[in-house]
């Protein structure tokens, strides 16, 4: 659904450079910010697969050494 808002032009300015920093939209950017404040998932939009892409998964905090995987063998 399409609508309008007025943005302050500075706020503007600096959504769309991190926007483009991000290799992303300014609709992009504007959808994750609302789900975050409002504690949605973004799996609604036709966009959410390239995001989870994007964001990549959290698979833990603990590293494996070289010899860890070595010994795996």
């Amino acid at each position: 659904m399409k609508t309008t808002i007025d943005l302050p032009e500075e706020m503007l300015h600096r959504a769309k450079v991190l926007a483009a920093r991000q290799h992303s939209t300014l609709k992009e950017l504007v959808i994750a910010g609302l789900d975050h404040v409002l504690g949605t998932s973004a799996s609604a939009s036709h966009d959410a697969p390239l995001g989870r892409l994007r964001q990549g998964l959290h698979l833990g905090n603990k590293g494996i050494s070289r010899d860890e995987i070595h010994a795996r063998r």
